[in-house]
């Protein structure tokens, strides 16, 4: 039992690294000077911040390997790596409020992992620097080229009206992990899995009647979840949380409201539990539930958990409503440079070069599962791990026709976020009425829109 044990005591961490953080903003910070190039015997110490190094296992220890990687080629610059400030159990949920409280004092980190959907706010209000002015556009082109450069779909997300504020770090699509034992062992092919929302409720349906076990989980109906999944499924049924101006809501518009009663049918039907995030991790990592949408992040989570329980393990894509197409959006995080100093400036920037650099995304890919975002690495030094992770595969053709996890405007945009999502909550997991219940949230969102 000791594997699972240990499974599961990753588990938490590995939620964190899937699904804290997302998304688009609004306004540009000012622009500033020209970080000049540091001289090999200048030396320049920068302080890194990143949820990564608030979780435990291959997330610290990765990360840690890439610091010591790192400072062999840059003697001169000194890294001091920090988890953010806080007492959340998720580090990445302590983010902003870290960053607001360092830099209260004048001691803001010099580079930071933050969110997608934090991004207006971090450049707005945190002091994120326009990239192109700090290094030039044509350095930040070229880091992400080079031999194998990024997805074209994922190269953008740190930008904010056309200027490049961050650099795409870690992000994944939602996959529909199943495992193939209790498929076979219900009766149904674990070659063709479910392609449809209608399909999932079916399978899992039969998976509970001919097994006992639980049948599927969708995590992307609580707050700790936060909502980059659940925009996947809106957007999948041709809904929006937020209006394409930005200037209103949309989540309880009918097809919104239809998606999310879609969920809630299946946890009222018994095909779906009222399980919360971990629990219904740790579930499908040992064996007794049927199917799980989640990040890629967990990847290397069920296949440690298949092995040690004995059964095995597959994916499929997100699933659709109906005939019209899935439509994919991202998690994760951009690398931003927060620092005044020129000179910090400059070693941030190789920092977050380095940290995006092929040897590194060889490095966060096989040992984590993050999805590499230079791609083309997947035919060089991962095609070993690629071939091993066949998941991998679904989560880069949903990269190339992804949406962008979109993020709310404002000071406020958190209360946003987090009212809808507990209201998404109430009607699946609870039974609330969909439309009532998504109306009101909706209602009390948009008079903090954009507030700020």
């Amino acid at each position: 039992m000791r594997p699972l044990r240990l499974a599961a005591a990753l588990v938490a961490a590995a939620l964190v690294a899937g699904c804290g953080v997302g998304g688009s903003a609004d306004s540009a910070a000012d622009t500033v000077e020209r970080a000049p190039e540091l001289s090999p015997d200048q030396q320049v110490s920068i302080t890194f911040e990143s949820y990564n190094f608030g979780q435990a296992g291959p997330w610290t220890d990765t990360f840690n390997g890439l610091l010591t990687a790192f400072r062999a080629q840059h003697p001169n610059i000194t890294v001091t790596a920090q988890k953010p400030q806080g007492t959340s159990p998720n580090p990445a949920a302590d983010t902003i409020s870290s960053i607001q409280t360092q830099a209260a004092t004048g001691n803001a980190p010099d580079v930071a992992q933050v969110g997608f959907s934090d991004m207006g706010f971090v450049v707005d209000q945190l002091g994120a620097k326009p990239l192109d002015d700090l290094v030039g556009s044509d350095t930040v082109q070229q880091a992400l080229g080079g031999a194998h450069p990024y997805a074209p779909a994922a190269a953008s997300l740190g930008d904010l009206d056309g200027k490049p504020y961050g650099v795409p770090f870690v992000l994944s699509t939602p996959v529909l992990y199943y495992n193939a034992s209790l498929f076979t062992a219900a009766g149904l092919d674990p070659a063709t899995p479910p392609a449809t929302w209608a399909d999932v409720a079916s399978a899992a349906a039969r998976i509970k009647a001919a097994t006992g076990k639980e049948g599927a989980y969708v995590d992307c109906v609580t707050t700790t979840a936060k909502d980059w999944c659940l925009q996947s499924i809106i957007r999948s049924n041709g809904g929006r949380v937020l209006s394409e101006d930005r200037t209103t809501l949309e989540y309880a518009q009918p097809e919104s409201v239809q998606a999310v009663a879609t969920l809630a049918d299946m946890v009222r039907s018994g095909a779906s539990p009222k399980f919360s995030q971990q629990q219904a991790v740790e579930a499908f990592a040992r064996g007794e539930l049927g199917m799980i949408l989640e990040s890629s992040a967990l990847q290397g989570t069920f296949g440690k958990g298949a092995k040690g329980a004995g059964w095995e393990l597959r994916g499929a894509a997100t699933p659709s409503f109906g005939t019209t197409p899935a439509v994919p959006t991202n998690s994760g995080a951009a690398l931003y440079v927060l620092a005044d100093d020129p000179a910090k400036q400059r070693a941030a920037w190789e920092l977050i070069t380095f940290l995006t650099s092929d040897e590194a995304f060889t490095q966060i890919a096989k040992n984590i599962g993050y999805l590499p975002l230079r791609t083309g690495l997947m035919d060089s030094t991962l095609k070993d791990w690629a071939a091993a992770n066949p998941t991998t595969a679904i989560n880069v053709d949903q990269l190339n026709r992804m949406e962008p996890w979109v993020s709310f405007p404002g000071t406020s945009y958190l209360q946003v976020r987090d009212g809808m999502m507990d209201a998404v909550e109430r009607v699946v997991l609870q039974g609330a009425d969909p439309q009532t219940t998504l109306t009101e949230a909706q209602q009390r969102g948009q008079s903090l829109l954009g507030a700020g």
